[in-house]
């Protein structure tokens, strides 16, 4: 059985439904049995996804089957570095975080029609379903069937809503029930629980009173600048109730959306045209709809939308979409937007922005990229995830997890995200939607059967093959610090079956290996090894890990780039000085002149401003002694002071998401260099100023997740 929901693949069994059977025979073990604290707890994992104790999920309809399908809950155990910021993730956001402030504005419907913060409570039930899916227990469990219940409990009418009756459809309610229904979907589908699909639909059931044809026009009473963009946006968990329910109504209504795309509005006079924009490959400062998270949430909603219908015309627009963003926005760090806009980002990423790289847009594009991953199974989305993960994504949450950024400047600073309500922001609650989708793409299993590896750390996964034999596939590696990634197969009995590996596009020599006999590869697509593996077959796939040299779409400038890590300069490890560079590209050969003494000296490069394609550096591993450093590289640059006396210095650079991870104002950091870069003014300072405009005080962590830390930080201390 397939499900449609990235966290909802294979059975998804109710857990609360049958939660007081699982509370009393635990209750007996507690009783009868001297276990570890460890083992009960496994037994009520257990017991919560046990099929004798559950009733299995309808099926979703859709015509349009993906290319990849998500693997079952608990099918993939992250390791390393990316598997601890997860963990931090889960531990000091998710938990952490105090529901009852984001319920309390349904509750109470204080919140002016111009609000948007009861998007909040949709984003954490989303989040917090991922993390169940990845590691359910109980303390989760009854923390999101808690909040799920007061905010369904909220409203007498079923229509869940911040707003008063007489300010209901203003401004932002739509894209608030938006979050609210993928809130709702997301917690059905990780615990089975029909009450919150029940609440969907009937929430759902009042909006299609109001709205539709011959009714209210979904796409007036959205906020007059986003031109209907933010209403529109309500097109994903139309489509997601459909396929849910089967109910067409849900389905007519979600063609209905994208009709209206095309049709006038009291906006714009031939209509926002979406489709039509992105079939013609627009740059995205000409689109209608320039806020860039909306724009991209209304294309999550046109590729589920073809996921239930199968009409090619949606995805392939999805896919038009997403190159425009790539050719005309997306930044070295996998990131996009300028105080939340299009800008033509890919040109003007060089240059000091005021608020840059939202987080929400950031996580979104990451879950478009998802989507597109899922339906048409091409590898480049998955290496546009791992850019964004690495970089832009990793490198808004701060150390332990607690909070994020809103904006991740390229230049500048680390800034913690303002509260704008209720004890929480946007982006903090957006950022881990993003970071706890990783399981889910890290492997997934195609249409024909094979295990299709995307992302690569030190990781176990259990697959099930087409005959019902039970795999393990260990991870052994430390990328992408190293460039080697050992795979061990545990099988009880030889078994037929495909693995399949992305091979990364940035990866121009790559060795694949099963065991130990080399495996012919080809960049930016998967490696298939169909054969019989038999316990203990070994695969080793070594990968380009050359420093390179990438050159600014729109200046002179360059950055370095190793593997999918962005480098950057940051004060802690380079201090401004009285120096300028050049970045060493290889191959290099210095020039001499003849007697005495002796003059070596480097030509700069003849077709410097014409050169588009990478250049390779020598990168040396170092090491730093700030812990909260990840990966540093020493990095060879030229130094110039006369035109025939020049030598090499080595400078180290770190990974942009350690980059400035001191998120204060002393922290400095930078990514695109000039060249020559002066060093005595390259850091920007003070960036936060201009990022909050009218601000006095620079921004903090809230004082409950300060408290909270603290005690966590006392008692790991004391173990």
């Amino acid at each position: 059985m397939s499900i449609n929901q990235p966290w909802s693949s294979g059975l998804q069994f109710k857990l609360f439904t049958q939660k007081k059977y699982c509370a009393m025979f635990l209750q007996l073990v507690n009783r009868r049995l001297i276990l570890p604290a460890a083992s009960k707890q496994f037994i009520w994992m257990l017991l919560c996804t046990f099929p004798s104790f559950m009733q299995a999920q309808k099926t979703a309809r859709f015509l349009q089957p993906d290319v990849l399908k998500i693997l079952p809950a608990g099918a993939v155990k992250i390791g390393g570095h990316v598997g601890e910021k997860i963990d931090q993730c889960i531990n000091n956001r998710i938990m952490v975080q105090t529901t009852n402030d984001l319920v309390e504005l349904f509750q109470k419907k204080t919140l002016d029609p111009g609000g948007y913060r009861g998007e909040f409570i949709g984003k954490w039930a989303t989040a917090a379903a991922l993390s169940y899916r990845y590691q359910p227990n109980s303390l989760l469990a009854g923390k999101m069937s808690s909040a799920m219940n007061d905010l369904i409990n909220s409203n007498a009418s079923g229509y869940i809503t911040t707003y008063k009756t007489t300010d209901e459809l203003k401004v932002w309610d739509l894209w608030i029930q938006k979050y609210v229904l993928l809130g709702l979907l997301a917690q059905y589908d990780a615990t089975g629980n029909d009450q919150y699909l029940n609440a969907a639909k009937r929430t759902t059931n009042y909006l299609l009173n109001l709205t539709g044809p011959d009714k209210l026009s979904v796409e007036e009473y959205g906020p007059a600048f986003h031109k209907g963009g933010v209403n529109y946006s309500i097109l994903e968990p139309m489509a997601l109730l459909y396929e849910r329910t089967g109910e067409k109504k849900y389905l007519d209504y979600a063609e209905y959306i994208v009709a209206s795309w095309s049709k006038p509005s009291k906006y714009t006079p031939n209509g926002v045209r979406l489709i039509e924009n992105a079939e013609a490959g627009l740059p995205l400062v000409d689109y209608e709809v320039r806020h860039s998270y909306t724009l991209m949430s209304d294309f999550e909603g046109l590729c589920e939308l073809y996921r239930a219908t199968g009409k090619k015309r949606y995805l392939n627009a999805s896919v038009k979409l997403a190159q425009a963003i790539k050719k005309y926005e997306l930044t070295i760090a996998g990131t996009v937007s300028n105080h939340e806009m299009w800008y033509n980002g890919a040109w003007a990423q060089t240059e000091i922005q005021e608020r840059p790289n939202e987080t929400c847009a950031t996580a979104t594009w990451m879950k478009l990229c998802f989507q597109l991953l899922r339906l048409t199974g091409d590898s480049k989305w998955a290496d546009e995830m791992e850019t964004s993960l690495y970089n832009g994504l990793l490198g808004a949450m701060m150390p332990q997890g607690e909070w994020w950024a809103y904006d991740s400047p390229l230049y500048g600073e680390r800034t913690p995200s303002r509260v704008q309500g209720n004890n929480l922001s946007c982006c903090v609650s957006s950022g881990p939607r993003a970071l706890l989708l990783t399981p889910e793409w890290a492997a997934m299993q195609s249409g024909n059967g094979a295990l299709v590896f995307n992302f690569y750390g030190a990781d176990t996964t259990t697959y099930t093959t087409k005959r019902g034999q039970q795999i393990t596939v260990l991870q052994k590696t430390d990328y992408p610090a190293g460039n080697e990634i050992h795979f061990t197969i545990q099988s009880a009995s030889p078994s037929s079956f495909a693995l399949q590996l992305r091979m990364p596009e940035w990866s121009k020599q790559t060795v694949l290996k099963v065991n130990g006999i080399v495996v012919p590869v080809k960049a930016g697509s998967y490696a298939t090894l169909q054969r019989t593996w038999k316990n203990g077959d070994k695969v080793t796939l070594e990968l380009d890990m050359r420093g390179r040299i990438v050159h600014a779409p729109g200046s002179f400038q360059q950055a370095v780039v190793r593997g999918p890590v962005v480098l950057a300069l940051d004060s802690r490890l380079v201090p401004e000085q009285d120096s300028a560079i050049w970045l060493l590209g290889d191959p290099h050969v210095y020039q001499e002149f003849p007697g005495q003494p002796k003059y070596k000296y480097i030509l700069p490069k003849k077709d410097f401003a014409s050169q588009t394609e990478d250049v390779y550096v020598d990168l040396k591993p170092a090491t730093t002694q700030d812990k909260n450093i990840w990966l540093a590289f020493e990095v060879s640059f030229v130094v110039r002071p006369v035109f025939h006396i020049h030598s090499e210095k080595r400078l180290l650079l770190c990974d942009f998401s350690s980059a400035g991870n001191e998120w204060s104002e002393k922290n400095l950091y930078r990514t695109w260099l000039p060249q020559p870069l002066y060093m005595n003014n390259m850091y920007a300072r003070n960036t936060w100023k201009f990022s909050l405009y009218g601000a006095k005080v620079r921004p903090t962590v809230p004082k409950y997740i300060q408290v909270a830390m603290n005690e966590k930080n006392k008692i790991n201390s004391s173990k």
